[in-house]
């Protein structure tokens, strides 16, 4: 549970790796949304100076009409906030909204909320959030929460070709950076990380030879005897 509330609404939801919708088998629904409601009522809000803070105003003046709007679309379309004080809104705060059952007519349901919003979404059958995925315009990321191995064997093989990262019971993130930051269809087609920037802004260099006993004598010796800075095999880690 605390990965899905720090992935929806960490930053206030406000990052392109957010958890932007959440499936949940409508057996466990009613348990999943009493205790995610429960979480977000344990988060502290005030300004982003504040010490421990976790919800702070939104930067954009206009989000929290756009946020209200949304709301109201959703409650139109037969959806319920289903959190105490759920979309309550203070000038530029918004308090965290959980929305469920969200369906195909509400516009969160295909639009990026960019906000603390949090479409729930039931399914029956789990071929449900696949076709959803495969439907989709953005295709970053998708975290899956289970303690079963086969189901998330079955889970991973379709999603990586919808998806350029599937996370194992943790919220989608930009790190490492030593992992690549990828995305696909409108998310992006493109590869960032550390390793990839280096590669992209240098200009590699190497050293060669033939591969004679007396070349090897001499690299091996110029290697032992640490006389080059840059044929060497001390690395730092």
């Amino acid at each position: 549970m605390q990965e899905c509330v720090l992935g929806s609404l960490s930053f206030n939801g406000q990052r392109c790796t957010a958890i932007k919708i959440i499936f949940v088998h409508r057996k466990v629904a009613d348990q999943f949304l009493t205790k995610l409601s429960a979480a977000i009522e344990q988060l502290p809000f005030g300004m982003p100076w504040e010490k421990g803070v976790a919800l702070t105003p939104l930067p954009e003046p206009q989000k929290p009409a756009y946020l209200r709007q949304v709301i109201e679309d959703a409650v139109k379309h037969g959806a319920k906030v289903i959190n105490k004080h759920g979309g309550a809104t203070n000038e530029s705060f918004v308090y965290p909204a959980v929305l469920y059952p969200v369906n195909s007519q509400m516009k969160m349901y295909s639009e990026e909320q960019f906000g603390p919003v949090i479409p729930v979404l039931p399914f029956d059958d789990i071929e449900t959030p696949i076709e959803y995925l495969i439907e989709s315009s953005h295709g970053q990321q998708v975290s899956l929460f289970s303690n079963n191995a086969a189901e998330l064997a079955s889970l991973i093989d379709p999603l990586v070709n919808q998806v350029s990262r599937v996370n194992i019971n943790c919220q989608c993130q930009r790190g490492p950076d030593i992992f690549p930051f990828t995305g696909r269809k409108d998310s992006a087609e493109a590869t960032l990380s550390v390793f990839d920037a280096l590669r992209a802004f240098s200009i590699r260099s190497l050293v060669a030879t033939k591969q004679t006993e007396q070349n090897k004598a001499l690299i091996n010796k110029i290697v032992s005897d640490q006389t080059s800075n840059f044929l060497s095999t001390k690395y730092i880690f």
